[in-house]
């Protein structure tokens, strides 16, 4: 089988960054707006008064500790509850380009690659600034690349997806050098008002560089043995936001149109589908768990991925062999798992094994074995 390598990575982050006590603050301030708001029917039984967060409760429900956002000031705003962003003219590179093009850079600069290397990008992620033209195109026409691109979503294993179908367009000759990218400006759909998801998410963009093992020339080349995909209809992680809103004529702020999830189910039904998913990948290629020097997971719930990782090689979960960055990120969507990637793979040796897992709404379930060269 031709061999394929990942031979660089990128990461923007965001300079904004929302601790977890700025957070409590503004969320308990929206909540005694709110109250007060509604006393009348609150008192009446119409309406639930909303309850109070606290730093010990988003610390132990998750691991987070903050995160980056694009806008902190139009969050922490108990009278908006959602970022603010200047709007660009169609003339201008949009923010999703933007954030793709500095991680793209920073992952072409470590592959040794320019732009016209490049003949394939994807831009992998769990939502799309608009419906078209394709964020992809627009991020290889900031780049100078050429060849193609295209758009997809899966939503938090939309990276490793869009890593298969890098994968699969070098080998079938489609492509010669493939940049994936994962923008994930998730505080535009994240609920800051519901105190079982306020603390979840964070932004930023992650890149990869994928080519054919004979052309990569960078220092560090990752192998990939092999790619697992899975699919499994859920509605407990579900936003219904989209271009068919207004002809149903619902409200655009309705509770509906941002994230939201069933997070005990969530856990309870993702958990044993994502360890039995590597298992079996992992099988497939005649590696054990126990041989892998790494997992890099999804970093969603800091209990998820220990109890993942526990289901697969038993004993202690160490931060060594599965990274965390959650504390400092967030959930990031389809970039967490590539974060850790990039933040915590250089120390490995050569021939170590790694797996690059995430999982999410769907469910997706999405899986790389890599070897480093």
């Amino acid at each position: 089988m031709t061999k394929v390598v990942i031979s660089g990575t990128g990461l923007f982050k965001p300079t904004d960054i929302i601790t977890n006590a700025e957070l409590v603050e503004s969320y308990n301030g929206y909540v005694e707006l709110y109250n007060a708001r509604h006393a009348s029917e609150i008192e009446a039984g119409q309406l639930q008064a909303l309850q109070p967060s606290s730093v010990e409760f988003i610390e132990k429900a998750s691991g987070i500790k903050q995160r980056y956002v694009m806008d902190k000031t139009g969050v922490l705003d108990t009278s908006r509850m959602y970022p603010k962003l200047a709007p660009r003219s169609d003339d201008e590179l949009s923010l999703m380009a933007e954030i793709a093009v500095k991680a793209a850079k920073e992952a072409m600069a470590a592959a040794g690659k320019e732009a016209k290397d490049i003949d394939a990008v994807i831009c992998a992620a769990s939502n799309m600034q608009r419906a078209y033209p394709a964020m992809a195109v627009e991020i290889q026409n900031a780049i100078g690349a050429g060849g193609y691109a295209f758009d997809m979503n899966v939503a938090c294993s939309s990276a490793t997806f869009g890593i298969e179908q890098a994968v699969n367009a070098l080998r079938s000759g489609s492509a010669r050098c493939v940049l994936m990218v994962n923008p994930e400006i998730t505080s535009g759909h994240q609920e800051w008002r519901d105190r079982d998801c306020h603390f979840i998410f964070g932004d930023a963009c992650t890149a990869v560089i994928m080519e054919l093992a004979d052309t990569a020339t960078s220092a560090v080349q990752w192998e990939v043995l092999g790619t697992k995909l899975a699919t499994q209809f859920s509605n407990h992680i579900r936003n219904n936001f989209g271009y068919m809103n207004r002809c149903e004529d619902t409200p655009a702020d309705a509770r509906d149109k941002t994230f939201r999830q069933e997070g005990r189910k969530v856990f309870k039904e993702v958990v044993p589908m994502a360890a039995a998913h590597i298992e079996a990948h992992l099988k497939s290629v005649d590696i054990e768990p126990t041989q892998v020097r790494r997992f890099w997971l999804h970093q969603a719930n800091l209990s998820m991925n220990q109890l993942v990782i526990k289901k697969l090689v038993g004993g202690e979960v160490t931060p060594d062999l599965a990274p965390l960055i959650l504390d400092e990120f967030a959930n990031t969507s389809s970039a967490g798992s590539v974060i850790a990637f990039h933040n915590a793979s250089q120390d490995l040796a050569k021939g170590d094994l790694g797996v690059i897992c995430s999982f999410g709404a769907g469910y997706s379930i999405g899986s790389v074995i890599i070897r480093k060269l």
